[in-house]
């Protein structure tokens, strides 16, 4: 899930100091995917820029599925040849965002929280956004004998994923509209914010310490397993119904030293989408796969088709949802405003596009000038 995607770090160091990792690995960082044998070297094949591989960083959830059918059929072997992909998995945005700092991973596939976090700590420093991913997979899920309509999640207990992430910030902006005060650091107000890491919030709504949870997939699809409801999609809140749920992003130093290998990543998920949006139930069983590889366990029908059918996948970056969600943060006394002038890259994505004789996408003047 894309939970655990902390914008402001600072004001929270001892909730993600807590945050653990799907399992540690040598890096100290992620656990690395395992190799089930889909994704050969061709023979013949050259490395990319010379290099023995490149480290690819995702989390294990459906609305990284780009990564993760990417991995799971082959296409960024494709395209880096005899350069190795070498995969990670993250469940916190804090680490795949120190990952990539420290050279543990070059491109990873993260939420707009960290993205913002990780470009505004750095001073522009850090990383760029090189391409987009995901859209939508966000829900409000509630208990249908406490909560009937909108105007019932007053004064009742909502889940979101952790202070500042983004399903966080976008439960504050939405309460906040309804007129509803919350003080965003404790939580506590006209309705109260329980931060739950989304591996605990079915186990959380089941015993009744929530009433509902503004989360991502499939945690929402979960919660509905367990008889919640969807009561509110979130894309219905944005303009046609997008909203950037998943950047892809890069290490600056990679980007400038290894220019056709970010490349030929991004010709891959160029490609791994089309495939996705040709084949969307081929798809989503290669996506399970990955993830019963990555996690050792599947996820089950009823989650799963919910789940994916609330994701769109796209090359977009969608910018200027980005520049939304901070100002969000910005409302909800969580951020700072930030200069974001310079956050996006999309160069290689765009000559990609066309080469491809597709439309080419916009930064939504947060680019490099």
């Amino acid at each position: 899930m894309p939970a655990n995607r902390s914008m402001f770090p600072r004001r929270t160091a001892a909730a993600i100091a807590a945050l653990p990792l799907l399992t540690l690995a040598a890096c100290g960082y992620g656990s690395e995917a395992k190799d089930d044998g889909t994704a050969k070297v061709a023979a013949g094949a050259k490395k990319t820029d010379g290099l023995d591989s490149v480290k690819i960083g995702y989390f294990g959830n459906l609305t990284h599925a780009t990564a993760l059918v990417g991995v799971q059929k082959g296409f960024f072997q494709k395209e880096l040849g005899a350069t190795a992909v070498k995969p990670a998995i993250f469940n916190a945005g804090p680490s795949e965002i120190e990952a990539l700092n420290s050279g543990s991973i070059d491109i990873g596939w993260i939420g707009p929280s960290p993205s913002i976090n990780g470009y505004t700590k750095s001073n522009g420093k850090s990383l760029k956004i090189i391409g987009g991913s995901a859209s939508g997979g966000v829900k409000l899920v509630v208990n249908p004998k406490k909560i009937k309509s909108l105007k019932d999640v007053e004064g009742k207990r909502i889940a979101t994923p952790q202070l500042g992430n983004t399903q966080d910030v976008a439960f504050l902006n939405w309460a906040a509209d309804q007129g509803w005060k919350v003080d965003a650091q404790s939580g506590k107000g006209d309705v109260t914010v329980v931060r739950t890491d989304n591996k605990i919030t079915p186990d959380a709504y089941k015993s009744g310490s929530v009433d509902g949870a503004w989360v991502p997939e499939p945690t929402a699809s979960k919660l509905v397993a367990e008889g919640a409801k969807v009561l509110l999609d979130e894309s219905t809140l944005w303009p046609e119904k997008k909203f950037v749920i998943t950047n892809i992003i890069v290490r600056q130093a990679f980007l400038k030293e290894h220019p056709k290998a970010v490349e030929a990543v991004l010709k891959a998920a160029v490609d791994t989408n089309k495939w996705i949006n040709a084949n969307p139930d081929e798809a989503k069983a290669a996506a399970n796969k990955q993830l019963a590889a990555d996690s050792g366990k599947a996820l089950p029908a009823p989650v799963l088709d919910p789940a994916w059918k609330s994701i769109q996948f796209t090359d977009d970056p969608l910018a200027a949802t980005l520049g939304t969600e901070a100002e969000h943060a910005v409302k909800a006394g969580l951020l700072e405003k930030p200069n974001l002038k310079g956050i996006y890259d999309l160069t290689i994505l765009n000559k990609v596009l066309k080469a491809e004789g597709r439309p080419t996408v916009d930064a939504a003047g947060l680019g490099t000038s």
